[in-house]
C-alpha cells in the first residue's frame, strides 16, 4: 500500500511540477515545456532561445527549489516531533526558524564577519541549534521533558528571536530592507540552479541517516523508559535528532528565508495516510512535502497577478487555522 501511495505521489510531483514550470506572468503550453526540458536532458539544442531561458534557467530551478525545501521542511517536522514526542512541534512553533533567520540576516546584513567567518547556511544552523537547544531546557523539569512546557518556551524563544531580527532591520537601507523583508515571508523568486544543489545534497543525505533511525525514532515515541528498553541510546538519539532537524531547517531557511508550519501540517496529514511507522512517515512526508510547496508556489504566482507574493503568507494562513485545530483536538483527547 505505501508503495503504492509513494509512486502516486511521485507522479503528482512530476504534474505539479510540470504546471507550476509552465504557468507565470506569460502561460507556456505544457507540450513547449516537456519538449524545452526534454532537449536540455538529452542534449539537443534548444529551440527558441527565450522560451529556453523562461523554462530552463528561470521557472525550473525555481519549482525544483520548492520540492526540495517542501521535503526538507516536512521531514525537520518529522524529526522534530520524533524528537520532543509533540505532535504539536515543529521547525516554527519551536523557534527553530526564527532561530535560523536570525542567523542569515546577521550575515546578509553585515556580512560574513557578523558570525565569524560563517556563511549564511553555516550561521543558520549555528543559530538554529542554538535556539532549539535553549527551547529544549528550558521544557525540562527535573531531566523529564516536560510537553505543556514545550510550545511555549518555543513561542517566547521565537518570538526573542524575531525581536533581535527586526532590530537587525533597522540598521540596514531601506533598499535592503525591502528585499530583506520579502526574504523573511519566505520567497522562491529568483531561484537559480546554483540554490538547488546543496539544498537537495543536505536534504538526502539528512533523509537516509533518518530512515537508518526509524525503529528508534518509534521507540521513541512510546517515551524514554520504552527506548531504552528497546536498546536505544536516548540521549545520543535525541542529539542526533536535535543535529539532523536544525541542518535541515536550516538549510532551507538559507535559501528560501522563513516559511512556517509546513513542518506541522504535512507530518499530521502523512500520518493519517500510513500510520505512525517512521519507516513509511519519513518518505511519504518527503514527497507530500514537496508537493505541497510546489502547489503553494503556483498560488503565490497566480493568485495577485501579475504581482507575486511571499510564500510564507500562504503557508502562515493555511498552518494556524490547522494548529489551533490541533490545540483543540488535544484539549479533547484526540491528539
Amino acid at each position: 500500500m505505501t508503495w503504492f501511495l509513494l509512486a502516486g505521489l511521485l507522479l503528482a510531483l512530476i504534474a505539479c511540477s510540470v504546471a507550476a514550470v509552465s504557468i507565470g506572468s506569460v502561460n507556456l503550453p505544457v507540450a513547449s515545456v516537456w519538449n524545452t526540458i526534454g532537449a536540455r536532458l538529452t542534449g539537443a539544442g534548444p529551440g527558441d532561445p527565450l522560451r529556453d531561458q523562461v523554462v530552463w534557467d528561470i521557472r525550473t530551478p525555481r519549482v525544483l527549489l520548492a520540492g526540495v525545501v517542501g521535503a526538507g521542511l516536512s521531514v525537520a517536522g518529522v524529526t522534530f516531533q520524533a524528537m520532543v514526542r509533540n505532535p504539536l512541534a515543529d521547525p516554527y512553533i519551536l523557534g527553530v526558524s526564527s532561530g535560523a533567520s536570525l542567523g542569515a540576516v546577521l550575515v546578509v546584513a553585515f556580512g560574513a564577519t557578523a558570525l565569524g567567518g560563517l556563511g549564511v547556511t553555516g550561521a543558520a544552523f549555528l543559530t538554529a541549534a542554538l535556539s532549539v537547544l535553549l527551547v529544549y531546557v528550558l521544557a525540562q523539569r527535573g531531566g523529564r521533558l516536560l510537553d505543556s512546557r514545550l510550545v511555549l518556551a518555543g513561542v517566547a524563544i521565537g518570538y526573542l528571536c524575531s525581536a533581535a531580527t527586526s532590530y537587525i532591520q533597522l540598521q540596514v537601507s531601506p533598499t535592503e530592507l525591502h528585499g530583506l523583508m520579502f526574504w523573511l515571508m519566505g520567497s522562491i523568486a529568483g531561484a537559480s540552479w546554483s540554490d538547488v544543489g546543496v539544498p537537495a545534497a543536505v536534504i538526502a543525505v539528512c533523509t537516509a541517516f533518518l530512515l537508518s533511525q526509524a525503529r528508534n525514532m518509534n521507540a521513541l515515541m512510546a517515551g524514554d523508559d520504552a527506548a531504552a528498553g528497546l536498546g536505544a541510546s536516548v540521549r545520543s538519539l535525541r542529539i542526533a535528532l536535535l543535529v539532523t532537524g536544525s541542518l535541515l531547517t536550516a538549510t532551507a531557511v538559507s535559501v528560501v528565508g522563513g516559511i512556517g508550519f509546513v513542518g506541522l501540517m504535512v507530518p499530521h496529514a502523512t500520518r493519517f495516510l500510513v500510520g505512525g511507522d517512521h519507516r513509511r512517515v519519513l518518505p511519504v512526508a518527503m514527497l507530500l512535502g514537496a508537493v505541497f510547496l510546489v502547489l503553494v508556489d503556483i498560488a503565490t504566482r497566480t493568485v495577485d497577478r501579475p504581482n507575486e507574493l511571499p510564500v510564507g503568507i500562504f503557508t502562515t494562513a493555511l498552518g494556524v487555522p490547522f494548529f489551533l485545530w490541533l490545540l483543540r483536538r488535544r484539549a479533547t483527547g484526540g491528539v
